[in-house]
């Protein structure tokens, strides 16, 4: 802006005093004026140079004195030449202390570069370190807690030293007396060698005698055996978190039932009642107590049992539990009815798998037998026809007749479906 303004008062100026030099010729010219003497037309000439001279001057002077950039290029050119040379210089000192910095700039990229790779190696390192302190801390406390042991086993070891070394003077002393009685011993020796003879030739004929006895009671037995050994004698539920007055109470009157399911078998035969061995009455009842549940009892022959002599018996208890709920549903399976497969061949298989089932379930079975249920003879025969009258796919399933727990015994319910 301030360059358009130059031009403007250059343009004005030099304007103005073209004019006034044209005016100033042209009265000079018109009047015939002469300076210094000379022709007008020598005048008029000077008055022009001096004109153009004037405009030269004048412009100058007024671009001078409006604009300081006009000054300094008049009359400070070297002294702004100076100054660009020291800024040049200046610029180049500092473009070369740039190139230095940005190449410290990059020397610390690299350093920081290095140091974060640095880091990262360092902070693995303290995880490994830490992992490493804790597993030497744990180490530490397991050692402590075996040093505590070790301290106290060698306590102990210390008092059962102690002891020991009590009890190894005591058995010095004891030696002493055990050395005068083997004198005293060693000259009865003799005395019992012949007794020990005697004894012997004893000892023969018992053993004699005792194989005759025992054979006679192997052809008793086998002549006349009214029980098998593990024969179930009578079996019923003993309620438990009770005392054991009670406990023994039930018990008793089982056995006392057994005695008379034997009378009922056998006879009045008042030689068939049941002998429990009292020691082992009194742990079951311990059991039954100590359990707080309720628990079968078993009443079983001990051995095979010939007519007229004691019943020797053993009791088992079980765990009592609800194993079938009333027309809950057991087994169920398909068969298929072709050739010559009897009815009694499904049936047994049927009931074979029940009887299995039941057994795994926890119903108690008959220790000679083997079964667990009873099922109504005339449904049985009923079951049993339709089997034999049916054709084709059938579906045998079974149910429970009534509520059953593991002293059983498991009353069924079978239907059949053709398919």
């Amino acid at each position: 802006m301030e360059g358009i303004y130059l031009i403007l008062v250059m343009i004005i100026t030099g304007g103005a005093i073209a004019f006034i030099g044209d005016k100033l010729g042209t009265k000079i010219g018109k009047k015939r004026l002469s300076i210094f003497g000379l022709r007008p037309r020598h005048t008029s000439m000077i008055v022009t140079v001096v004109t153009g001279c004037l405009i030269t001057g004048l412009s100058i002077g007024f671009m001078a004195l409006i604009s300081k950039n006009v000054r300094t290029a008049l009359f400070g050119m070297e002294e702004l030449r100076q100054t660009m040379d020291l800024t040049l210089a200046e610029l180049d000192e500092a473009t070369e202390n740039l190139f230095k910095a940005q190449e410290e700039f990059e020397k610390a990229n690299a350093n920081l570069r290095d140091s974060k790779e640095e880091i990262i190696a360092l902070k693995k390192e303290q995880e490994e370190l830490r992992a490493e302190s804790d597993r030497l801390k744990e180490g530490n406390e397991r050692l402590e807690s075996t040093n505590a042991n070790l301290t106290a086993q060698n306590e102990n070891l210390s008092s059962t030293n102690a002891t020991l070394e009590a009890d190894n003077k005591k058995l010095g002393e004891f030696n002493i007396t055990l050395t005068a009685d083997n004198e005293k011993l060693s000259s009865s020796n003799v005395q019992l060698s012949s007794d020990n003879e005697k004894l012997s030739a004893d000892n023969s004929e018992l053993e004699e005698r005792n194989k005759r006895l025992r054979e006679g009671i192997i052809a008793i037995r086998e002549g006349d055996i009214t029980l098998r050994a593990g024969e179930i004698l009578a079996s019923g539920i003993i309620k438990g978190g009770r005392s054991a007055e009670e406990i023994a109470a039930d018990i008793n009157a089982l056995a006392e039932q057994a005695t008379q399911n034997l009378i009922n078998r056998f006879g009045g035969d008042e030689d068939n009642s049941v002998w429990i061995y009292q020691p082992e009455l009194q742990q079951i009842i311990g059991e039954i107590e100590s359990g707080n549940r309720d628990m079968v009892l078993r009443i079983k022959a001990a051995g095979n049992m010939v007519r007229g002599e004691p019943v020797r018996s053993r009791l088992e208890i079980y765990p009592n539990k609800l194993i079938f709920a009333k027309d809950e549903m057991i087994f169920s399976k398909e068969y298929k009815l072709e050739g010559e497969i009897q009815a009694e061949v499904i049936l047994q298989d049927f009931l074979s798998e029940i009887n299995q089932i039941a057994v795994e379930k926890g119903i108690l079975s008959d220790p000679l037998t083997g079964s667990i249920g009873i099922m109504d003879g005339t449904q049985l025969y009923e079951i049993f026809d339709s089997i034999s009258s049916a054709k084709g796919k059938i579906l045998l399933t079974a149910t429970a007749r009534e509520k059953t727990d593991s002293l059983g015994p498991l009353r069924l319910n079978i239907k059949l479906e053709q398919k």
